[in-house]
């Protein structure tokens, strides 16, 4: 037999799409971010139901989702400049925590009966406000985690996240209204935020402005 190679097994290597998951940060991340896009999907199943509960208008439903990304449209050449500019680990921090608070209000309206649909309009505000802010500290953070080498990888490995989320959460808030209603769906939201801000905290990157 030939003798065994000193320097131990050699580690196969990763396709060139798949190279992010080289970084241990990024691989906690993206795990912790693909479970809190699922949970955001099933919050806009639920959403979306709620408001057509409450007021029966396509209007007013309409009039969220616009609420909602008005800000993106408006201000994300602001916020992407500001996120440079800031340490992006406790920005993200500030934003999912704010993502999560959101989610947890609309629940527990939802759970005490005294929901309105106002609270539903201020409410996806709040929410388009956090993301503008979020989206860009949030691309920007994974490049310094992968690194500029892996960082299409990281990007293309974000996307098949986001899709796969789009697929799962609808499907699994269907259920869920189904069979309990549209506050479990909100709490879920908010739940899966908690588990993006304590990985945030346990990772090695700082996100240095």
């Amino acid at each position: 037999m030939p003798p065994a190679d000193a320097r131990g097994p050699r580690s196969v290597p990763l396709p060139h799409g798949l190279r992010a998951l080289r970084h241990a940060d990024y691989r906690r991340f993206a795990l912790a971010q693909l479970v809190a896009q699922v949970g955001s999907w099933m919050q806009t199943v639920a959403q979306s139901w709620l408001v057509l509960q409450l007021t029966g208008s396509p209007l007013k439903l309409g009039l969220i989702s616009t609420l909602q990304f008005s800000p993106v449209l408006l201000f994300s050449v602001v916020t992407g400049a500001v996120a440079d500019r800031l340490p992006k680990r406790r920005l993200l921090v500030a934003t999912q925590s704010t993502l999560a608070g959101q989610a947890l209000l609309l629940a527990l309206l939802v759970a005490t009966g005294h929901v309105e649909y106002w609270h539903v309009a201020v409410l996806g505000l709040l929410l388009g406000f956090a993301n503008v802010v979020d989206q860009p500290a949030r691309q920007s953070f994974v490049m310094e985690m992968t690194g500029k080498d892996d960082v299409g990888s990281a990007v293309a490995l974000n996307s098949a996240s986001f899709n796969a989320a789009r697929i799962v959460g609808p499907a699994v808030a269907g259920v869920l209204i189904g069979r309990l209603g549209v506050a479990p769906a909100f709490f879920v939201n908010c739940a899966s935020f908690f588990g993006v801000i304590v990985t945030l905290l346990r990772l090695q990157a700082r996100g240095l402005p």
